[in-house]
């Protein structure tokens, strides 16, 4: 509803100071570059000295200019005020925004208490190119083609290659002359990785560009704003090309986990230049570019990295070169489309230096850098033309104490050839490994004996990268093992977020779907995730099959076919493409992501439909990873229908909540109807009336039928008692695997027992985080046991950071809250805990919690963010004295006293920051 009244320049009637508008938002960024969505999404945030600030209304300006944003003109759109209190997910509504072009825009509300703010803080957003015809007629180049016979874009696992190779990773350039211009973009797009170079700089802080997609069908371009890097008169832009999962050469002794070969490195970019006279030009790549082999002679994603830094041309993309000597590029052809990065690109954050450097065997140094992250290593090293050395990383060292990478894929180092002038400093472009240790020959630290007059290695650091998530959360307790468990997993979870969710940093770095999920609600506590899921829905549909089968990895690189199907057609992996698109609705408020991938939703669960035999689906992994008798892989303890019919199930529940939203409510009743016929075969199939046990009476098969409303009300209580007896019979040891953990502890925390989860986790003597951590574990381990023989840096079973953040600091989305509008702030003071800390950065604002028990009471510090609701509980009996700031409630004419039950005092609260006590 838009308000009359107020024109764009009008001045509200009252003002209040305190209320402000802040972190102006479009696609979930400040200010993002190459925006495709002809409709974007607009957000922001409400700061109030008041509490219980409710917006009211907003305006938005969007201005084609600054000058014209400053004068209150919304020539692109002027929303007028509009009486709602949507601050998140708000389209833009403006005329046809244009490619490569700039927008400016700012933001004004009103709240409930009769205010207004002052305009916000401009922010700005840049599209990118809508159409092939933005592109100006750049083609795809490259310095050679991959023979037709030799393209491989689906690769069966284990198939016999007997092709020997290596490919030429090229430079290419192009010299150009230009007016120094108001605006510059470079558009650009190189696979499988590219390093652009403008007039001897490197172009933006990124690593690994563009994001790994689906190539047969499309690939990324990233946005830059190259402005201050074009010069007036002779320029030169240069880019080096990798082969990422574009193309995995076939070389002899280095690692190839899988064999992929869309086709050789190539190219395609488009640079924008605008001139202050309102003249354009455009260079793009063409015939007119010249190549020439580069000094990386070998890339691999899983082989590593060999640079030969004779091989530098000096100068290369700087104008002063001359390129006469170089070759003409070939014209080739690319990925059908082209979409803009929209996930965070991949950056470089922590930096390591060794904590110990020893020398297990001759010529053989190790550096250990601590911790197990994913990353590079860069090296400081001075020599002679010529030399070599080889560096290789690993998470763990062997009997000897050297390096091995016998379980994350050998065969995987970096070669670095020096060209002798002087101090070389040099970091791998183009590939990542998760390490800890770095084992280094053909060179001698500084300050060792060197008898052979070998290079003198000056410096070698370890550097972690990571996608560039921006931290949105923060968790501290008083329990040390909960703190350093929670760092233990953070490593893992940063060491995962490339440009898809990977499983692990080293031997596969593939995106299995699972994880998506189940993590995801770890991931959104600490780490803003938005985009990244985004992207990885966006995989799964580049990724989707003819007949709808969603495969457990996306993109689908390769086809597992060891043990039949179970590697590509696993339900609980295969829903994350109807699950993450409901959890992203839920985390972030988008309702757009679920009417954009309502198809994929439908394909997939028709398709699943067609495999269920009487409504049962048993085919895929199951509880993956699970504790049982045998080593860890397929599920041991829980039956395969139960885990894949359990999650059918829950895809139609959710199925049939997506079509009423989105109004297809024809479609709502049908999902309705078959998932009540499903409920009702697992049911006669799994649970037993006698014993209250589904199928095992594992922990997975149980927890799994009560968490997704399988479980008939009259009996729920006494199938959690089954959960729990069973927890108790083990001594409170888990068995449930990478799917059924997180439901365990979902159903467990739902009924309150949360002491089974703190007495289940908090201890180091069997398999679980704290035995991991005793075993000297950095970061979260792929089995509970911390096996040397599987990666030690994996995503999969982190799930307690939601229990963290959501029991033990209390914050938690109220049941049927959208992008946390609603709270339930109701932190747990369980078995040792005497304190707790958590923050979390919603779409909404900043939610903390600051939690003490002590002999006299509770207290608890809490900031709700404006334009949201809480219900705040604290653990209290009847009689406490429950006061805030100092006062009793009743004082508080702000708060709303909900009574007490089971334990808690409930107080309904709105924004701003408070101070309860519960005493005794």
């Amino acid at each position: 509803m838009v308000l009359g009244g107020i024109g764009a320049v009008g001045k509200p009637s009252v003002q209040t100071q305190n209320l402000r508008v802040l972190n102006l938002k479009c696609e979930y960024q400040a200010h993002p570059l190459g925006v495709q969505r002809p409709a974007p999404i607009l957000s922001w945030e409400i700061s109030a000295g008041q509490r219980n600030t409710v917006q009211t209304a907003y305006q938005v300006l969007v201005s084609e200019s600054p000058k014209q944003l400053r004068q209150g003109l919304g020539d692109g759109w002027d929303s007028g005020k509009v009486a709602s209190n949507a601050s998140i997910q708000v389209s833009y509504a403006g005329k046809a925004l244009q490619p490569a072009h700039t927008y400016y825009w700012k933001v004004r509300t009103w709240d409930n208490h009769g205010g207004a703010s002052e305009w916000s803080a401009p922010a700005e957003w840049q599209t990118g190119l809508f159409a092939p015809a933005d592109w100006k007629g750049a083609q795809w180049i490259a310095y050679d083609q991959l023979p037709a016979e030799r393209v491989t874009v689906l690769p069966v696992d284990g198939a016999k290659d007997t092709y020997r190779d290596n490919n030429i990773l090229p430079l290419l350039r192009k010299q150009f002359t230009a007016k120094k211009p108001t605006k510059a973009t470079l558009f650009i797009s190189g696979l499988g990785q590219f390093e652009a170079v403008l007039n001897g700089q490197k172009v933006g802080n990124h690593f690994l560009d563009p994001g790994w997609t689906k190539y047969d069908k499309q690939a990324q371009y990233v946005t830059f704003d190259v402005t201050s890097l074009v010069k007036s008169g002779p320029n030169a832009l240069g880019v080096m090309l990798g082969n990422g999962f574009y193309y995995v050469p076939p070389v002899k002794e280095r690692y190839r986990k899988l064999k992929s070969a869309f086709g050789h490195p190539k190219l395609i970019c488009r640079l924008a230049l605008d001139y202050a006279d309102g003249s354009h030009a455009d260079v793009v790549t063409d015939p007119t570019w010249r190549t020439a082999a580069g000094p990386v002679t070998f890339s691999s994603i899983y082989g590593g990295e060999d640079y030969n830094a004779g091989l530098e041309p000096a100068g290369w993309a700087t104008a002063a070169f001359q390129d006469k000597s170089w070759r003409p590029v070939v014209r080739v052809d690319g990925p059908a489309e082209l979409l803009t990065q929209q996930q965070e690109p991949l950056q470089t954050f922590d930096t390591f230096t060794a904590q110990s450097t020893t020398q297990p065997q001759p010529g053989k140094w190790v550096y250990d850098f601590g911790q197990n992250a994913s990353g590079i290593v860069e090296l400081q090293v001075k020599g002679q033309r010529g030399d070599t050395l080889r560096i290789t990383p690993a998470e763990l060292l062997g009997a000897d104490k050297t390096v091995t990478q016998k379980n994350t894929g050998r065969g995987f180092y970096f070669t670095y050839v020096l060209k002798g002038s002087g101090v070389e400093t040099w970091r791998p472009r183009f590939t990542y490994y998760g390490f800890r240790y770095a084992q280094v020959e053909g060179g001698v630290p500084k300050g060792q004996p060197n008898p052979r007059s070998q290079p003198e290695i000056l410096r070698l650091t370890a550097l972690h990268t990571r996608n560039a998530a921006a931290s949105v959360g923060t968790f501290a307790c008083s329990n040390d093992l909960f703190n350093r468990t929670n760092t233990l997993i953070d490593w893992a979870v940063k060491s995962n977020l490339a440009s898809v969710m990977t499983d692990c940093p080293h031997r596969e770095k593939l995106g299995w779907l699972e994880q998506t999920h189940l993590m995801g609600a770890s991931l959104r506590y600490g780490y803003d995730i938005a985009t990244l899921c985004r992207k990885t829905i966006a995989d799964m549909r580049a990724s989707q099959t003819a007949d709808g089968l969603v495969p457990e990895i996306a993109p689908e690189y390769v086809k597992f076919e060891w043990g039949g199907d179970m590697f590509r057609d696993s339900p609980e992996w295969g829903s994350a493409s109807i699950i993450l698109p409901w959890y992203v609705y839920q985390w972030y408020g988008d309702r757009q992501v679920l009417a954009e991938n309502y198809d994929l939703m439908q394909r997939y669960v028709a398709y699943l439909g067609t495999k269920a035999q009487g409504h049962i689906l048993s085919q895929g992994l199951g509880d993956w990873y699970d504790l049982g008798p045998k080593p860890p892989g397929t599920s041991q303890l829980t039956p395969l229908g139960v885990t894949g019919t359990a999650t059918y199930y829950y895809d139609l529940t959710l199925m049939a909540g997506i079509a009423r939203l989105l109004g297809k409510t024809a479609d709502a009743t049908a999902y309705e109807k078959l998932g009540g016929e499903v409920k009702t075969a697992f049911n006669a199939k799994f649970f037993n009336p006698q014993t209250k046990q589904y199928a095992t009476g594992s922990q997975t098969a149980n927890a799994m039928a009560v968490y997704m409303g399988l479980v008939a009300p009259a009996d729920k209580a006494a199938v959690v008692e089954n959960i729990v007896q069973d927890l108790r019979t083990r001594d409170n040891s888990l068995t449930a695997g990478d799917i059924g953990y997180r439901y365990l502890l979902r159903v467990l925390e739902d009924a309150g027992r949360s002491d089974v989860i703190f007495a289940m986790n908090n201890r180091s003597d069997v398999p679980g985080y704290g035995y991991q951590l005793a075993h000297g574990a950095t970061a979260l381990t792929e089995s509970w046991a911390a096996l040397p023989t599987v990666s030690n840096n994996h995503l999969m079973l982190g799930h307690l950071q939601e229990w963290f953040y959501g029991s033990l600091g209390g914050i938690r989305p109220a049941d049927g809250s959208v992008a946390f509008n609603q709270i339930d702030i109701k932190p747990e003071p369980v078995g040792d805990v005497t304190s707790a800390r958590a923050s979390h950065q919603s779409p909404y604002g900043l939610i903390v919690t600051d939690w003490k028990k002590s002999t006299s009471g509770f207290e608890l510090t809490v900031t709700i963010p404006a334009n949201t609701t809480a219900t705040i509980y604290l653990p209290a009996s009847a009689s406490a004295r429950i006061t805030e700031g100092g006062q009793p409630l009743e004082k508080h004419a702000e708060l709303q006293s909900l009574g007490f039950a089971e334990g808690w005092a409930r107080i309904r609260a709105g924004s701003g920051t408070y101070h309860f006590s519960a005493g005794i």
